[in-house]
């Protein structure tokens, strides 16, 4: 299957590093041009420099702006005003007990997780339903479905996630545009990697530690390994794509069989 995504115009959120990152690359390597956003401008610098690097010929356009408020949305509407495809991935997470997390900090994370996706979505969409063409994603997590113990302030918020991309295909129905949101399972990430040496012999070779982590910390996954971001990419690449126009409105996993449903 050959995704062309030429002529359009990307934004992809939080997209520096990590998962962003790779979604960043895999867009530009269809022949998107890519909004790659960060907060801080030295680090988006790194990060462009390493786009560039992996796709000599792709077209990365630096949005700096801290989409997490109100005033950085703006700035990222203003610096990018045309996207064709919105890739809602922002997102922070941290382990903190249920019964200690603090009213700021529920209000931070739905601020950050949730409403920065809602406030691009809100001055996206509309121009992309003009045009009869459009893709909208939102990058949440199993942790929507299995809400983790340790951290229901995310979880919380990816559930939010999918009830937003649900309402926001309906409010787009006909036009053209598709919006979904993508179930990312665990993923190597360089602070993942941290976490499971933490937990697993920093001895034993990568290949076996993640497996142990797995199988021992993450017994439901059917993959028995971490999903690597390039893997997560390649999803939201096709949902993209003209290939997925009669995709919209859903929850797509990729999580590597995380989450035990047939269903979301």
């Amino acid at each position: 299957m050959i995704v062309n995504l030429e002529g359009k115009t990307a934004l992809v959120t939080g997209s520096s590093q990590g998962i962003g990152a790779a979604i960043a690359a895999g867009l530009a390597r269809s022949g998107a041009r890519v909004g790659v956003n960060g907060r801080d401008a030295d680090r988006l610098d790194r990060g462009i420099e390493k786009l560039r690097a992996a796709v000599p010929d792709g077209q990365f356009v630096p949005v700096v702006a801290d989409v997490g408020t109100a005033e950085g949305a703006d700035a990222a509407v203003a610096e990018l005003p045309e996207v064709d495809i919105l890739i809602n991935n922002l997102g922070i997470f941290g382990a903190t007990p249920a019964l200690e997390i603090t009213d700021d900090e529920w209000r931070r994370y739905f601020e950050i997780n949730v409403l920065a996706g809602v406030r691009l979505t809100r001055a996206h969409l509309p121009r992309m339903m003009e045009r009869g063409w459009g893709r909208v994603q939102f990058v949440a997590s199993d942790s929507a479905v299995v809400i983790p113990t340790e951290m229901i302030h995310y979880g919380m918020t990816k559930t939010a996630t999918l009830a937003v991309s649900r309402g926001f295909a309906k409010e787009a129905a006909g036009s053209g545009v598709t919006v979904n949101s993508v179930i990312a399972g665990p993923t190597h990430t360089g602070g993942v990697e941290e976490f499971v040496r933490q937990l697993v012999d920093p001895s034993v070779p990568w290949d076996e530690a993640q497996r142990i982590f797995m199988r021992e910390h993450r017994p439901q996954s059917l993959l028995q390994r971490l999903i690597e971001p390039e893997e997560i990419a390649n999803l939201v690449v096709y949902l993209s794509s003209s290939h997925a126009s009669a995709t919209t409105g859903g929850a797509v996993r990729v999580d590597g069989g995380y989450v035990d449903s047939i269903l979301p």
